[in-house]
């Protein structure tokens, strides 16, 4: 239950219900520039396609998040929402939700590990027949410690790509029990929340814990994926010298026709003064690099999880370690240096931020609203396995956007749509 004495109307573990009043304001705020997510909200009010279905989602506890758990309540959804990551929750948030919209959250900003999973079992209990998962932790418990739950799925959606990848491990090993929906893979999401979302919300959370400037400064960043893609180009847009390391020869290739220096990371780990992880793999950063860091190096993480860099190693390496500023960590090596790592090693963006802008969450989180109503529709028909977002959808997302903005874009004229399907006509 809530640590404060203020009486909740559902069950709950949030930090202070008396902070319902700033988090009800931020939920606001955020919904303004969610109109595709408003447009859905409206359109579920009238149909009810979730209505009396249970749903537990683990995703980040913030203001857009919110917004989808309102959307998906006023859809007829049963919903219980528990946090995805220990440092992602946003406290005030947390309470306007149980207080104001009367939707279960078991979610605590620096929560332990151990609370971390015991909120999920508390999501568990629900006994969900969807599941909304963001780094696929909820789906793991339940094909490992909570299996008696499985005969109540019907289907479930991912939202991050660390997330998809476990999932998809998962269908190969033939272990994944329901249907799953890849929210991550659609265009409409990592197109634009990956990359245009994480570039901005990283940076901003290096920003906020650190207040260094970026101009000038030796930034690598590791992993050229649409999240690494979005942190290169917005810190190279702040005047900083942007390195990438990637593993993915393509990718490389790409990154130097884009204007960047390629290197291993044995190689920039001599010159680079802040080091940006986003490869969704671990130890990305090991012993050996940190043999190699300058005085002053700064590390962080942006993947999902707190693996990229290895903090064990870093640990064992140094003399002693003190906080020096919040969200950042000192780590006094014994020949004198000092590495500094924020935010614990997890998800910079949200540990020390808010995370992504409401706008581009609008059409990641319309994407999971409008795949919760597809999986209730749809489910009897799917295997045990992990679905592409179907087309239809992603591009119903992406006109809603466009409309949202007043743009209008051209239409093929009976003509050219004979033309593009035939083959006959040539020059």
């Amino acid at each position: 239950m809530p640590t404060n004495a203020t009486t909740a109307t559902v069950a709950c573990d949030v930090k202070d219900l008396s902070l319902a009043d700033s988090g009800k304001r931020r939920i606001e705020w955020a919904f303004q520039s969610m109109p595709v997510l408003q447009t859905i909200r409206k359109t579920f009010i009238k149909s009810q396609p979730l209505a009396n279905i249970r749903v537990a989602a683990c995703l980040h506890v913030t203001t857009e998040t919110a917004n989808l758990m309102i959307a998906l309540r006023d859809g007829g959804a049963n919903i219980v929402l528990c946090a995805s990551n220990p440092l992602s929750t946003q406290d005030d948030v947390a309470a306007s939700l149980v207080r104001d919209y009367n939707i279960p959250v078991y979610s605590i900003k620096g929560e332990n590990n151990d609370v971390y999973y015991s909120h999920i079992m508390s999501a568990l209990d629900h006994k969900p027949q969807i599941t909304m998962d963001d780094g696929a932790d909820l789906v793991t418990i339940l094909h490992t410690k909570r299996k008696e739950l499985l005969e109540h799925i019907i289907g479930g959606t991912e939202e991050t790509t660390t997330g998809v990848i476990r999932l998809r491990a998962m269908a190969k090993d033939k272990i994944l029990r329901y249907p799953i929906v890849a929210v991550n893979d659609a265009l409409t999401k990592h197109l634009f929340d990956n990359r245009y979302g994480t570039g901005q919300s990283t940076l901003d959370g290096v920003i906020r814990a650190t207040n260094i400037l970026l101009a000038g400064l030796t930034v690598v960043v590791a992993g050229y994926g649409w999240c690494g893609r979005g942190v290169a180009m917005r810190a190279r847009g702040m005047g900083a010298n942007v390195i990438v390391t990637e593993i993915d020869p393509t990718k490389a290739i790409e990154a130097i026709m884009d204007g960047f220096r390629v290197m291993s990371m044995g190689e920039a780990a001599v010159i680079g003064d802040l080091f940006i992880t986003l490869t969704g793999n671990k130890s990305v950063i090991a012993r050996d690099h940190f043999e190699k860091f300058k005085n002053g190096a700064i590390v962080c993480n942006s993947g999902h999880f707190n693996v990229e860099i290895d903090l064990e190693a870093l640990g064992k390496m140094s003399s002693s370690r003190r906080p020096i500023r919040e969200f950042v960590e000192e780590f006094a090596m014994r020949d004198g240096r000092k590495i500094y790592v924020l935010g614990e090693g997890r998800l910079i963006n949200l540990a020390a931020a808010e995370g992504h802008p409401a706008s581009v969450m609008d059409m990641s989180f319309a994407n999971q609203a409008l795949c919760a109503e597809y999986m209730v529709k749809n489910h009897a028909t799917l295997e045990k396995r992990v679905y592409s977002v179907p087309e239809e959808l992603d591009k119903q997302v992406a006109r809603m956007k466009l409309e949202s903005m007043a743009v209008k874009i051209d239409r093929l004229t009976p003509e050219q749509e004979h033309y593009l399907a035939s083959w006959s006509e040539g020059t």
